[in-house]
């Protein structure tokens, strides 16, 4: 090396005397660019800045450092969303090998204004303290962002239909962009791409196009009309003004602009009705063809179904009469007949609920409910069907802060149990299945929620995915296991979803699983109770770890921590959830409670609890967080110094009792086991009004079973003429609703305006097989107190009476 590289590369130029640095530095004042040296640790940190950094952010370097110790997650630590992109999107350019990444993000300065930025970062070969480092340019494109927003606005509110194409050598037109307004009219996204005036349409009017043929080529302004089909096949007659606004790869790209003149004369409006007229002739004929096909097909298939859980009941019932003397084998026929008469019953329900919708009889209730008990009875059913396929069910929760809701609980239960069943049917053995509920809005009294139920099954072809709506459809599935049904399913669950002020879409593809996405308004209650203010006070100088390798999990759990008052920290494996309790011991500020997941990739939620306990003893409390049945490792995870245990999802209430549980604020008082038998039941007297003979021997046997005392009525006359006679000795009235001479409706009414003294009070209960929820309310207008919906399950029979009369004698 010369002495004139030496001293360049000392820092000197070796003319004037002037640091090496100053070109630099000049180039920078040039640029006007942030330019920045980051550490690839946890917290991305800030080795070095140019002044632009500074300058784009609106925080003056010292108090930058003072406020921010060079750390940029404590930068975003009220922009969690953003941070969480940067990133994801930094570990994806890592783990994929790229040299660097480049993405446009807000970014929030200090005066709280966001401005639109773009990264450009590039990975060294650098290392500071064992971290890479890496160079990030922050380029601020707030007014290119902005200016693309107004042009977008400009765009959308044009007159008429407006679209962009790129005209080739061949006069092949290629859709490029559209405004709202032609895509609505012409448009296809159904495969996420753009279809409108393609195809037919353009071959319908190429000799037009041809005649413009120089002119467009060249690039010229172009005007003519066209006569062309939209979405739906109707006419449109278009004035068509098109001007060259680029080029591409040395076509011209025009701008285009279609102006409705269909209905410019009167004679064009008679004939576009006309012909509109014979197009819905045509379709009500192909309508009608289809749907005699569909319901011809459904009459068969109904045949096969019904006809299959009718022949195991009667061919059960057979073999437990030919072995009467033999109890495990009667007992065995009677579980299979009450299979499959459960089966039976869903065949029958789903028949009636498409008639209730058909007829518009179907109303949707209004009332007050708790998310969680509904995601707690479908949890409780499917859960355990899917264990038993060897199948993975989730129930992820994002951003949820409301579970009081008002609506229609029953039908909401309806509608994802169709699509977890569904998905259950069709997902083989080893799959997964997971129901996601995320909040997405609230705002005036109304909450806005997302359920997705998606699946790894077989998927469905694209043909059958347009008909899945329809009533009686189903898919072939020759080609996978027979899963039977009436094809009512779908089309039911898409109508609830409708009468509830839904939407549901879907996403599939035959080999990799199905998505369904439902949307659906709730109001929210005015008047929401809150936690008592001394447990809330206590419970805000709790400091939390949330351990869980699902980061949606972990965001939810410390949400709801966060509306406590709480304090919390999450982690994403058990190696990071040891050494933060390490450290946290360390320094004297232990964690309080540690939430840990029982199953995680790199070490189980036993494990971890088992070396927190080495390294902090008994002082921190642990809950084990499982998907929904802890009984096979309750043991193990007491043992290993567990205090407690939660189901996922993970909602508010259950989260504030386990939490003042596990710390001793205040125990959580839980109601004890239900027991098998009903003992203060015994001794009752019911009046049981049933004009069926078998039903009435059904309801009296289990009525006997619970030591109830019974009289019978055969119809509604019968029933008050009974009440009159005897009605001091009835502590309850079962009442059916479909009878002759008079119908239970009539008779409780009859019954509440007698003078008798407990006309007015008797318990009367409709038992009935009118099952729907409008059938509910009108046994509640009657003056009925509750309703049974036949077949009488005997748990809900022996829960009703309890709540009425159990324990009180009249």
């Amino acid at each position: 090396m010369t002495e004139q590289e030496k001293k360049n590369a000392a820092g000197r130029d070796g003319t004037n005397g002037m640091p090496a640095g100053y070109e630099y530095d000049t180039l920078m004042n040039l640029l006007r660019v942030s330019v920045s040296k980051h550490l690839l640790d946890e917290h991305f940190t800030l080795v070095w800045a140019n002044e632009f950094y500074y300058d784009l952010i609106g925080w003056p370097r010292g108090e930058y450092e003072e406020m921010f110790h060079n750390q940029p997650d404590l930068y975003y630590q009220d922009d969690q969303e953003l941070w969480a992109d940067l990133t994801q999107t930094v570990i994806k350019a890592l783990e994929s090998r790229q040299g660097g990444y480049q993405m446009v993000s807000r970014l929030r300065r200090k005066n709280g204004e966001y401005i639109w930025v773009q990264f450009s970062t590039r990975f060294s070969d650098e290392y500071i303290d064992g971290y890479q480092v890496a160079y990030s340019v922050l380029t601020n494109i707030d007014d290119l962002v902005q200016m693309q927003r107004e042009r977008s606005v400009t765009y959308e509110n044009l007159p008429g239909f407006v679209a962009k194409y790129r005209i080739d050598q061949d006069l092949g037109m290629v859709l490029l962009d559209a405004n709202a307004r032609f895509m609505e009219y012409f448009g296809d996204n159904t495969n996420g791409e753009l279809h409108a005036l393609q195809g037919q349409n353009i071959r319908d009017n190429m000799e037009t196009i041809q005649s413009h043929r120089n002119e467009l080529l060249k690039g010229e302004p172009v005007r003519f009309v066209m006569h062309v089909k939209d979405r739906k096949g109707q006419n449109l007659w278009l004035q068509v003004n098109a001007a060259c606004i680029d080029w591409q790869e040395k076509s011209p790209v025009y701008l285009a602009i279609f102006i409705d003149i269909t209905d410019v004369t009167e004679l064009r409006e008679m004939q576009k009705k006309l012909t509109e007229q014979t197009a819905a002739l045509k379709d009500a004929l192909t309508v009608a063809e289809h749907a005699n096909r569909a319901k011809s097909d459904f009459l068969s298939r109904m045949s096969h179904e019904i006809r299959t859980p009718m022949n195991a009941i009667i061919g059960m019932t057979t073999i437990a009469a030919a072995y009467i003397d033999d109890k495990q084998r009667v007992a065995d026929c009677l579980e299979k007949i009450g299979y499959s008469s459960k089966h039976l019953m869903t065949l029958i329900n789903d028949v009636l609920d498409m008639s209730k919708i058909s007829e518009g009889k179907m109303r949707i209730a209004h009332e007050p409910f708790k998310l969680e008990t509904v995601v707690e009875s479908i949890s409780s059913i499917i859960y355990p069907q899917a264990r038993e396929k060897g199948l993975d069910f989730t129930v992820p929760l994002v951003e949820l802060t409301e579970t009081e809701l008002i609506g229609d609980s029953l039908r909401l239960n309806q509608v994802l149990l169709n699509l977890l069943s569904n998905a259950l049917k069709f997902t083989p053995k080893g799959g997964s299945i997971r129901m996601e509920i995320r909040q997405m809005l609230k705002k005036d009294g109304k909450i806005r929620l997302r359920f997705t139920v998606s699946d790894t099954g077989i998927g469905m072809s694209s043909a059958f995915m347009e008909r899945l709506f329809v009533p009686f459809e189903q898919e072939d599935m020759s080609a996978g296991q027979n899963a039977g049904g009436t094809g009512l399913g779908m089309p039911i669950t898409k109508n609830l979803v409708t009468l509830m002020g839904g939407t549901i879409t879907l996403q599939s593809e035959l080999g990799k699983g199905t998505s369904f996405i439902v949307e659906l308004d709730f109001d929210l209650p005015k008047d929401k109770g809150k936690m008592p203010a001394p447990k809330q006070y206590v419970m805000e100088s709790l400091k939390v770890l949330v351990t869980d390798d699902d980061r949606d999990s972990c965001v939810h759990t410390a949400l709801l921590l966060e509306n406590l008052g709480i304090r919390s920290d999450w982690v994403l494996t058990g190696k990071e959830c040891i050494n933060r309790v390490r450290l946290a011991h360390q320094s004297g500020e232990d964690y309080d409670v540690c939430l840990i997941d029982l199953r995680m990739p790199d070490m189980d939620g036993v494990e971890v609890t088992r070396r927190i306990r080495e390294i902090v003893g008994a002082g921190t409390m642990i809950i084990i967080i499982t998907a929904y049945d802890w009984g096979a490792v309750e043991n193990s995870a007491r043992q290993a110094g567990a205090n407690a245990f939660i189901t996922k999802p993970i909602f508010a209430s259950t989260l504030y009792d386990t939490l003042l549980s596990v710390t001793g604020i205040e125990r959580a008082v839980r109601p004890p086991a239900g027991k098998s038998q009903r003992p203060e039941l015994a001794g009752h007297h019911v009046l049981l009004v049933e004009d069926n003979v078998l039903n009435r021997e059904i309801a009296v046997e289990l009525l006997h079973m619970a030591d109830i005392t019974v009289e019978c009525a055969v119809n509604g006359r019968d029933a008050v003429d009974q009440f009159l006679a005897h009605g001091d000795s009835f502590d309850l009235i079962l009442m059916d609703v479909q009878m002759p001479v008079m119908d239970g409706y009539e008779a409780t009414q009859a019954i509440r305006g007698l003078a008798h003294e407990r006309a007015g009070s008797i318990p009367i209960i409709a038992m009935t097989a009118d099952a729907f929820h409008e059938d509910v309310v009108r046994a509640g207008e009657a003056g009925m107190n509750g309703h049974l919906a036949k077949p009488i399950d005997p748990d809900l029979l022996y829960e009703t009476l309890a709540e009425w009369v159990g324990g009180h004698f009249h």
